[in-house]
């Protein structure tokens, strides 16, 4: 009698114990010719690996604009995103004008380069070159198309009147120029970046880079000092001749505002922790890093439950 006791007290007490409830995340990312795609498909895996309860998976999706739009239907969605499109939606400006998403900074990620890229015999030398000429500005729904205007009108092109505009993803527009159905295309992306390694890496082709950095001061006059200067440096790509003077923007991951504190705490946690096991997925992933997580780092609000890890990390916050 005293064993059967014992062990209904036993099932009593497991039962009391708090159980980890089932948890299903969806990472939206991008096309499968940049960055996002691969390193939220590594994410993903860690976080069902290692967050007790989690279930998380990568979609491919058009990029920072469609990822916007996920994040502001509310469901179970983190995201990565630039931070001009995440500023966009939060303000309800731009491609959100008039619906607004409640969107909150998680970590910043990386810094993403404009990559705007040709090859010889196109007679192409400079951004104001592409005038008249055929070129992919990123597909639609992603922050490269956002991006690759706000260039194109600092140097004094019309996007929609004063080139033959594509809107292909990086991989689609690899293929194009490889094709010769385009001149040139715009891709925003980390470095290296696969689709544009592609193009480097034809036979026959030798790509070529257009400088945009002289354009910063009008874009940050413009959208604000989310935009910087960087740099491809010179061997990042086979057949580079010289550095590429580039802008840049940063690389948010993101959620909706609703999520809770406990699972932005959770996923966090685990890519700091984790941020080894990602740069095997992609070099991009070398720059997170707790050091860079700090307020100004982000355009849009900080999710509560990202703030807590931080702070428990000696951030100020």
């Amino acid at each position: 009698m005293r064993n059967w006791l014992k062990a209904a007290a036993l099932a009593a007490a497991l039962v009391a114990q708090p159980s980890m409830a089932a948890e299903s995340i969806s990472i939206a990312t991008g096309g499968t010719g940049g960055v996002y795609y691969p390193l939220g498909g590594g994410m993903a895996n860690i976080f069902t690996k290692t967050i007790p309860g989690m279930t998380a998976t990568a979609e491919v999706t058009g990029g920072s604009v469609a990822n916007m739009q996920l994040i502001g239907t509310g469901k179970p969605y983190i995201a990565l995103t630039q931070a001009d499109a995440a500023k966009d939606a939060l303000n309800g400006e731009g491609k959100f004008k008039g619906n607004k998403v409640p969107v909150r900074a998680m970590m910043l990620l990386y810094t993403n380069i404009i990559h705007a890229v040709t090859v010889e015999g196109t007679g192409i030398k400079s951004i104001k070159d592409l005038k008249g000429k055929r070129v992919s500005t990123g597909s639609p729904g992603s922050a490269t198309e956002v991006f690759a205007f706000r260039v194109l009108e600092a140097a004094g092109l019309d996007p929609n009147k004063d080139i033959k505009k594509e809107r292909l993803g990086a991989a689609e527009s690899t293929n194009a120029i490889k094709d010769k159905k385009i001149d040139a295309y715009f891709f925003v992306a980390g470095v290296p970046t696969s689709a544009v390694t592609d193009l480097a890496s034809t036979p026959g082709m030798k790509i070529k880079f257009l400088d945009s950095a002289e354009y910063l001061p009008a874009m940050v006059k413009k959208h604000g000092n989310i935009y910087v200067d960087a740099t491809i440096k010179k061997g990042a790509y086979a057949g580079m001749d010289a550095d590429n003077k580039a802008t840049a923007v940063a690389n948010l991951l993101v959620a909706n505002a609703n999520m809770s504190d406990q699972t932005v705490y959770n996923i966090v946690k685990t890519i700091v922790e984790k941020q080894p096991d990602l740069v095997t997925v992609h070099k991009a992933a070398a720059d997170i890093k707790l050091e860079n997580q700090k307020p100004s780092a982000s355009p849009v609000p900080w999710h509560p439950g990202a703030v807590k890890y931080f702070k428990e990390k000696g951030l100020k916050f």
